[in-house]
């Protein structure tokens, strides 16, 4: 049996289990939490759809590259909440050994591929990275607006731990940043998101 191939089959199994991990974000019609593999979906869709309003022209391949990828390293150590201080403080180090062990399923030239744009995406350096970024802050926000405020209100979540979180989509798109600033203020105004 061809090793190559039998790598590539290993790591698209493994990757399967990206469906089983839960998000805090609920779907938009709020009946249930969404999982990694339909957030991935959705960003991938967005990125499409809003490539138009990102700060410089850029690669749709590489950020949706990135997006396909940057949460993978979930099946090993887990969704950490946008909101949870203490999570934070170790996320780098079990996601990189998380994405050592799951990257490292594949053939040397796809690990390393694959390990580089995960590097590239949190560092968050590039034009390509900045803008997956902005759309992986921005679907969060749109899920809670939609959801009135689901999983704001369940954590307690206020109107500045939101701005703080997601000041960074301008960085991707001033646009998107404008249009997320707006949304914020128009949670607060309907009870959606606390002051």
């Amino acid at each position: 049996m061809d090793d190559r191939l039998m790598k590539q089959i290993e790591f698209i199994v493994e990757i399967d289990k990206l469906k089983s991990i839960y998000r805090q974000s609920f779907i938009m019609d709020g009946s249930r939490q969404e999982n990694d593999a339909e957030h991935t979906w959705h960003l991938s869709m967005m990125a499409i759809i809003l490539l138009e309003h990102a700060n410089e022209s850029l690669s749709i391949v590489r950020v949706l590259k990135m997006l396909f990828i940057h949460d993978i390293v979930e099946i090993d150590a887990g969704d950490t909440f946008a909101y949870d201080t203490t999570g934070y403080l170790d996320k780098f180090e079990r996601e990189k050994a998380a994405a050592e062990r799951i990257y490292g399923l594949l053939p040397i030239d796809q690990r390393d591929e694959l390990f580089a744009l995960w590097i590239e995406f949190e560092e968050g350096n590039t034009a390509e990275a900045q803008f997956a970024a902005a759309v992986d802050r921005l679907q969060p926000l749109l899920h809670n607006f939609y959801t009135e405020g689901k999983s704001w209100r369940k954590h307690g979540i206020t109107r500045e731990m939101v701005l703080d979180r997601n000041k960074h989509i301008a960085l991707g798109s001033k646009k998107l940043w404008n249009y997320a600033q707006k949304l914020i203020d128009e949670a607060v105004e309907k009870g959606y998101l606390a002051k």
